[in-house]
């Protein structure tokens, strides 16, 4: 299980370390920092994906995700005796990514190319670079611990005592974790990468006429739900034959009392068929209200029978109708067991029926800047980013 994220310089994360406990609820004001923390676990994502260059440069590059204040902010800025103002920046613009758990830790130091940006001119010069990645056992990073180590081109790893090296000319956009690959000298690599791989972010499903989760697809076992929504039908039909089925009526008949359903078989396609006391027939998944398809969707990726290492969900109340909010919680609380969640919320209402299950974390701003509410120094987990 993860029990530390920690992000710097990402937007208004300037240095956060957050606290994870199994199930956690981020709560906070509008601009507080909750999306960019959804971000940047998505960031982390990419690592293992081979995609977190792609993903930066979609998000404006650099100069857009950076912390833009200063790089030290007084106390006298904070209180508004001074105005707040840049000085001589004597540290290297970056952004730094990382998590520990009980098993591994992994960080990624994103920085501006160098410059020259190499022997011959490139198209590419706000691309940033990757100068430093780190694998350790354990939650801290400590010259003890130290697994894998990546410093701009080369990779190594501990054998025993010693350090070996594992990979030469690994280009600047390109991680140790989706490129290097050696299960003899380095099954950590492996496996924090699987691990990583694994994990799941859902937000936002659309639920428009012309929706994914609303068109028939060719039906293949779909053990877990994709991140639109486009084989919910197979994802629920999975579940009812290899998975919680009785979770999964339990749920329907709590949000919706009387209801009951079903796939349809329409060839060689899936389609949903939800059957409503008092209809003759069951309504399709382009017939459903959006509350309906959407508590569907949060169903079949909650329920799904091959859970991630970790799931984030973004805002699953947006368009549910509070009487179906019990049977969200419910959902939520219930895949505790089988995978770690972080849920990032702007609804009270969802919070108190989660109750003690969950560990709230509320997000709060001062000066621009992201802080975890109630966080001193003595509750801060321990974190070390070691140096490039």
């Amino acid at each position: 299980m993860l029990r530390t994220v920690a992000i710097a310089n990402y937007r208004s994360l300037r240095d956060v370390v957050l606290p994870l406990t199994g199930l956690d609820v981020v709560i906070g004001a509008n601009g507080t920092g909750k999306s960019s923390l959804y971000r940047a676990l998505r960031l982390l994502a990419d690592c293992a994906r081979g995609d977190v260059i792609a993903s930066l440069a979609r998000e404006g590059g650099m100069p857009s995700v950076t912390w833009a204040g200063p790089e030290k902010i007084s106390r006298e800025m904070r209180s508004g005796e001074r105005p707040v103002q840049g000085t001589r920046r004597t540290g290297p613009v970056n952004v730094r990514m990382g998590f520990a758990g009980d098993d591994f830790g992994y960080l990624i130091d994103l920085g501006l190319p160098r410059p020259g940006g190499g022997p011959a001119p490139s198209f590419f010069q706000l691309d940033p670079e990757i100068k430093r990645e780190a694998i350790w056992s354990g939650p801290v990073l400590r010259p003890g611990t130290w697994l894998a180590d990546r410093r701009n081109e080369l990779v190594r790893v501990r054998a025993g005592g010693d350090w070996e090296h594992l990979a030469q000319g690994l280009r600047t956009f390109e991680s140790m974790l989706s490129e290097v690959a050696d299960p003899i000298r380095a099954p950590e690599l492996l496996t924090v990468r699987e691990q990583v791989r694994s994990w799941r972010f859902y937000d936002h499903f659309r639920t428009d006429a012309d929706a994914p989760a609303r068109q028939t697809r060719v039906g293949t076992r779909t053990p877990v739900l994709s991140d639109d929504g486009a084989d919910l039908a197979a994802a629920l039909q999975t579940i009812r034959e290899v998975g919680a089925v009785e979770a999964l009526d339990a749920a329907v008949d709590r949000a919706f009392p009387g209801s009951r359903l079903e796939i349809a078989q329409l060839g060689d396609r899936l389609d949903l068929a939800f059957r409503q006391h008092g209809l003759l027939r069951p309504l399709a998944g382009a017939e459903l209200s959006d509350g309906t398809l959407r508590f569907l969707l949060w169903a079949a990726a909650l329920l799904a029978p091959r859970p991630p290492a970790l799931m984030v969900l973004d805002e699953p109340e947006a368009s549910l109708h509070p009487q179906l909010l019990p049977a969200l919680a419910e959902l939520i609380v219930e895949a505790r067991g089988s995978t770690q969640l972080v849920v990032i919320t702007h609804s009270p209402l969802l919070v108190d029926h989660l109750g003690a299950a969950a560990t709230r974390v509320e997000l709060v701003k001062d000066t621009g800047e992201t802080f975890i509410d109630g966080q001193d120094r003595f509750d801060r987990p321990a974190w070390n980013w070691g140096s490039r």
